[in-house]
């Protein structure tokens, strides 16, 4: 927690230190609102450009959707909810549209996966009816303080419309499956849960083999 606040309070004290009249010249510093989509979501993005070379970025991203996942042959249903927000270092090496950047977001990503068997089902190698596994449930989350780099383009310093990209990776841990649970008639028995305990591990090998979130952004927005 002290890490997070610790980079969203550093993107916005040095977005605040922008001039409150901003030179207007190219090459001069510049103000920029943007409007983000892509794998982190849809969200605002308000950025400062103080030079050729350097510049800071805070954005948002949100975004619900549903997908599948399989395991052991059984497929879970699921939602996912983007939702992170967090602070950019931007360095223009060669002070044009080329930019490589670092930070960090504070990451609430969630997926809530579900199963509800109409037959025999197998659970942790063991099989039981429908109404002895009722719903299983369960929640994975990710690290929720998520170092980012990524390189992109950003267009040329100077006022008016803007358009970038930003290609990179958001180090964000395996998500870990928690609150895994049955509503069946079976659902406190102990060898039950010791199976649906398995189920959980098998379930956590698949999702532990993805460690990072991907980033694919584009941004649409004016420099002032």
């Amino acid at each position: 927690m002290q890490k997070m606040g610790m980079a969203v309070t550093a993107a916005a004290l040095m977005i605040g230190a922008a001039p409150a009249h901003a030179q207007n010249a190219d090459g001069g510093t510049h103000v920029r609102a943007a409007v983000t989509v892509g794998t982190l979501g849809i969200g605002p993005e308000l950025g400062v450009r103080f030079n050729d070379h350097l510049g800071v970025r805070a954005a948002a991203g949100f975004l619900s959707g549903s997908a599948t996942v399989e395991s052991d042959d059984e497929e879970y249903d699921g939602k996912f909810r983007l939702k992170s927000f967090g602070g950019m270092l931007d360095v223009y090496p060669f002070g044009g549209a080329f930019r490589l950047s670092a930070g960090a977001r504070v990451n609430r990503n969630r997926v809530d996966v579900g199963l509800t068997p109409n037959g025999e089902v197998t659970i942790g190698d063991e099989d039981y009816t429908a109404s002895e596994v009722g719903r299983i449930s369960g929640r994975a989350t990710p690290n929720k303080f998520s170092p980012a780099l990524t390189l992109g383009w950003a267009g040329k310093n100077r006022r008016g419309f803007y358009f970038g990209t930003e290609f990179g990776v958001l180090f964000q841990g395996a998500f870990k499956l928690e609150q895994f649970r049955a509503t069946g008639t079976l659902r406190d028995d102990p060898n039950f849960q010791a199976a649906l305990e398995r189920e959980r591990v098998s379930l956590q090998r698949d999702v532990d083999k993805v460690k990072v979130w991907p980033i694919a952004q584009i941004a649409l927005g004016w420099r002032f």
